[in-house]
């Protein structure tokens, strides 16, 4: 077989006969699979009765142990391993750093490794197949024959299903063989959708794998077009950090961020099939339920709510409530009385204001500062006061008296409450911040009574979450994915960002597909507002989804909605196809949908979310069946009915956009109307219709 070409046997091959590569390769598949059940057989045999001492570490025990027995899944349709490598010496062994230019060996005299998704050993502990986070793998994702990293062979592989079908060789080491494109990569990456979103394990590229093998302390920005495979970087970097430092996040915790639960839907099946099934996902949203939210905002107010000058007039309200003492505190103790001059608490109360703590930790602390202050004052006296004294004088009703007035207790959600409902609090603490225009679009037009009788906003609910962690801090996580960034107001971004304080974060989005009135303008202003402003910021710009067609048809309108942004170059060899019809009605978008519908993979129908109701009768009428965004395709239902405004983030073999004027006409301006149709323009992985009975917006024109 020459190099970087598919070797293909018939899928009902009953056994493995034969010592050909192809049938050692299924064998050394089969051997891996048995060694995998019985590595998760001697974990599900596990007997803890005798190493628990009591039925809490039991639990905790038993809950590992079922983890680990799901992480020791045998997944039937999805491969083991999907590639080898031949390294020319030992990996870490003298002298492996010299090998380019060695001619290759035979293959029984390698170091013959196989990569997969996970580790998998034998019954004597060698490994049959070796996790693609370890070291060991880097090579397969970015040895090449400028620089072969000491291997001599790059062996991938071809599946259907679970069946290993095909192999393909690159011969690094050898000078003598051209470098080629491998056909079974851009087979994985063509390869036809159906379900959830899929790993990209066996096709990370090498500017991918820099960003994914990225340290643990520092935080990571990646500006990606469509199709270059940004969530799928975020979410493999998970993956890796979890691999290289699972004590340290296992004790912190990691957390996934979405835009939607359509989108996390999508994208839930990765880090399970990666073996990792620890990671939180949530929205933002989900971050600031302290309220039940039933309002919404007209564009002017969310845009001032989530603007960060909101949190300077949040921390002044607060603080607000902090006054200075005006008299003295007196502890009665037996039939001695402890005096603290009014001077004495202002000087506590100042020092605890200038160590910018927060306001519920600052009060908690008030009245042992208190305490101290008496205690001392009876040492001067003679006394000998041990802890117990000082605890019991914090807690003397006089001393709680003041501290309850000097600074009381605040409720966040009241706070927010009373900003938003009493013009003359906002004004207040609004004062050089925000000017009368922007007061006016945020107050309510009729104050509500109470938080419960509220029709709090998602906006409001940022506020509330602000508001919180100035009383009391926020959990900190180990690390933080935040994905289609890009929408996030300051307030937003601040909100994620206290979930990460002392630890890190992968940020990823498209400053393009920003479609929000309060959308990001640049990436260190976002990092700027979410704390990691010395985050690295990469780009991605090399295009492995979206066909060569589509993407420079979408990139027209890059000019109008982000200048300054580097096209979307497609790597796809397989152009796909791309048409623009000009349609009678809704008869003809059935007949599309039919059309797509013939080809092997997923479909999604996108229009302007108005026009939705009329397609989904139009389609129930012709006997078409389909889904919404969210939920999973089948092989018998492949036909996704997507709204404009639920369309970001999710791909789908093939796409019919219906009228992108009025995807455009929707939204409540022009350029964010043309960033929700770059959005819509680029979901399709093989194929794409546009279809439209008003002309077309003049810039893809």
């Amino acid at each position: 077989m020459s190099a970087s070409t598919p070797v293909d046997e018939p899928l009902d091959v009953p056994d493995f006969a034969g010592d050909g590569p192809l049938a050692r390769e299924r064998s050394h598949l089969a051997a891996s699979r048995s060694a995998l059940r019985a590595m998760r057989e001697d974990v599900e045999a596990l007997d803890i009765s005798d190493v628990t001492a009591n039925w809490v570490n039991a639990a905790v025990l038993q809950r590992q142990i079922e983890e680990r027995v799901k992480a020791l899944a045998d997944l039937s349709g999805t491969p083991l391993f999907f590639g080898r490598l031949d390294y020319l010496h030992a990996p870490g062994a003298e002298g492996a750093e010299g090998a380019e230019g060695e001619r290759p060996q035979p293959e029984a005299a390698y170091q013959t490794l196989h990569i997969g998704r996970r580790h998998v050993h034998d019954a004597d502990g060698d490994p049959m197949v070796i996790d693609w986070r370890a070291p060991v793998s880097q090579p397969f994702y970015r040895a090449s024959k400028k620089e072969p990293l000491d291997i001599a062979l790059r062996r991938r592989f071809g599946y259907t299903g679970g069946d290993l079908t095909a192999y393909e060789d690159e011969h690094l080491s050898d000078p003598a063989e051209a470098a080629t494109t491998s056909k079974l990569l851009q087979q994985e990456i063509e390869r036809p959708r159906v379900g959830p979103m899929r790993d990209i394990v066996a096709t990370i590229q090498p500017e991918q794998d820099e960003i994914v093998r990225s340290g643990l302390s520092g935080s990571v920005c990646v500006q990606g077009g469509p199709g270059t495979g940004k969530t799928a970087v975020g979410l493999h970097r998970v993956a890796y950090l979890l691999y290289a430092h699972r004590e340290r996040l296992a004790r912190a915790g990691t957390l996934v961020v979405g835009p939607n639960r359509s989108f996390l839907h999508y994208i839930e099946q990765v880090l399970p099939a990666l073996g990792e099934l620890t990671v939180a996902q949530a929205t933002v949203d989900d971050l600031v339920a302290h309220v039940e939210v039933r309002g919404t905002d007209d564009a002017p107010a969310a845009v001032v709510k989530g603007d960060a000058r909101m949190a300077q007039v949040l921390r002044r309200a607060l603080y607000s409530h902090v006054t200075m003492p005006t008299e003295p505190v007196v502890v009665v103790r037996g039939s001695r009385r402890w005096r603290l001059p009014a001077y004495e608490l202002e000087e506590l109360v100042q020092q605890l204001l200038d160590r910018d703590i927060r306001y519920g930790a600052a009060r908690e602390a008030l009245p042992q500062r208190v305490a101290h202050a008496v205690l001392v004052q009876m040492e001067r006296a003679g006394e000998a006061p041990d802890d117990r004294v000082q605890d019991a004088v914090a807690r003397n009703a006089a001393v709680n008296a003041a501290v309850k007035a000097v600074w009381p207790a605040v409720d966040p959600a009241k706070l927010v409450l009373r900003l938003l409902g009493d013009p003359e609090f906002l004004a207040e603490h609004a004062a050089g911040l925000l000017d009368e225009q922007e007061q006016r679009a945020i107050l309510w037009a009729k104050p509500a009574r109470s938080v419960k009788s509220a029709k709090w906003s998602l906006a409001d609910a940022v506020l509330i979450d602000e508001a919180a962690d100035l009383v009391r801090r926020t959990h900190s996580l180990g690390h933080v994915v935040l994905d289609e960034a890009q929408d996030l107001s300051p307030m937003q971004y601040r909100a994620v960002g206290r979930r990460c304080t002392t630890g890190s974060a992968t940020v990823l989005g498209d400053l393009a597909q920003g479609t929000t009135p309060w959308a990001t303008r640049s990436w260190q202003e976002a990092l700027l507002h979410l704390g990691k402003q010395d985050a690295v910021i990469e780009e991605l710009t090399a295009g492995f989804r979206v066909p060569t067609d589509v993407i420079g048809y979408a990139s027209r309108l890059l000019p109008h909605i982000a200048p300054g942004l580097t096209p979307v170059a497609s790597i796809r060899e397989n152009p796909g196809f791309f048409e623009v019809r000009r349609s009678g009605g809704t008869d003809d978008v059935v007949s599309a949908c039919r059309e797509l519908l013939g080809h092997e993979g997923s479909v999604g129908l996108i229009a302007a979310d108005t026009d939705i109701p009329e397609l989904a009768q139009a389609l129930t009428a012709a006997g078409i069946t389909f889904i919404a965004p969210g939920e999973e395709t089948t092989h018998a239902t492949r036909l996704t009915l997507v709204p404009a405004s639920l369309a970001k983030g999710l791909e789908y073999d093939y796409v019919l956009l219906h009228e992108p004027r009025a995807v455009v006409a929707a939204e409540p301006d022009e350029r964010t109307g043309l960033r929700r149709l770059y959005v819509t323009l680029t979901r399709a992985v093989s194929g794409l219709i546009v279809t439209h009975t008003t002309p077309l917006p003049h810039q893809l024109t």
